[in-house]
């Protein structure tokens, strides 16, 4: 059966079966996208965190003071 078969064919239902059909297609799309947009969300972030340098507190101190004194 061609898409356009299928579209005629979903025309000619009554509304309330209508309904039901694009209420069954969407959740099927939600379950479907979600998982696809969730691991393509997380995979553009992998790493984002990632410090390369470990800070002493020191540094930490001294770059929290100069942010201070800039932003002041």
């Amino acid at each position: 059966m061609t898409l356009q078969e299928l579209q005629k064919q979903a025309l000619q239902l009554p509304i309330d079966k209508r309904w039901q059909l694009v209420q069954t297609l969407l959740e099927s799309l939600k379950q479907e996208g979600y998982s696809v947009q969730k691991q393509g969300n997380l995979s553009r972030l992998r790493g984002i965190a990632k410090n390369e340098a470990v800070s002493s507190d020191e540094d930490i101190a001294t770059d929290y003071v100069t942010y201070l004194t800039e932003k002041y």
